[in-house]
């Protein structure tokens, strides 16, 4: 176990590439990277907000980009050109999201991938000019996925479209 997170940090801050459940990164245009072989049905799980002006960096334009589960209204949202676009229906926040509490007494600003410094507010913040996101690819979440958290979030192969899902339904964004 500490040698895969020794090599993760390493990797990370050697080549400012990070690959997630596979053993390396696809491309050299890619900053994050998740396991995508078929049959994957595991997405990434949003942060679940009380409030979004709390996720706001000081910097208006330091937020484009910023996504979340606003559990004020129970939707996923994205924020750009400052406003909060909102992706999804009104949603359903299950126990689910308070049966895995983190215990950890860690505190600060979360992780930055891809440069040592960040102005923006977020737990996961991919900081570079030429490298991207690739998104857990599942072919279609709404049958695949069996039990998705409120603000899951994958790409489906199936529909070619951004998934969304806000504890009632799948929400897809093309």
């Amino acid at each position: 176990m500490k040698k895969t997170i020794y090599t993760l940090l390493l990797s990370s801050f050697a080549f400012g590439q990070v690959a997630i459940g596979k053993q390396s990164v696809t491309g050299t245009t890619t900053l994050l990277d998740f396991d995508n072989s078929a049959g994957n049905t595991k997405g990434i799980i949003l942060p679940a907000v009380e409030n979004n002006s709390t996720a706001l960096a000081a910097t208006v334009t330091d937020n484009n980009g910023t996504f979340l589960f606003d559990k004020s209204d129970q939707k996923i949202k994205m924020y750009e050109n400052s406003q909060w676009v909102t992706l999804s229906d009104t949603g359903k926040i299950t126990n689910a999201l308070t049966a895995n509490a983190n215990t950890s007494t860690e505190s600060g600003k979360g992780a930055v991938i891809g440069s040592s410094t960040t102005p923006a507010k977020g737990i996961l913040v991919l900081e570079n000019t030429t490298k991207a996101m690739i998104l857990p690819q599942i072919a279609n979440p709404h049958t695949n996925v069996k039990s998705p958290y409120p603000g899951m979030m994958c790409y489906d192969t199936t529909s070619k479209t951004l998934a969304v899902f806000d504890g009632i339904n799948w929400n897809y964004w093309k």
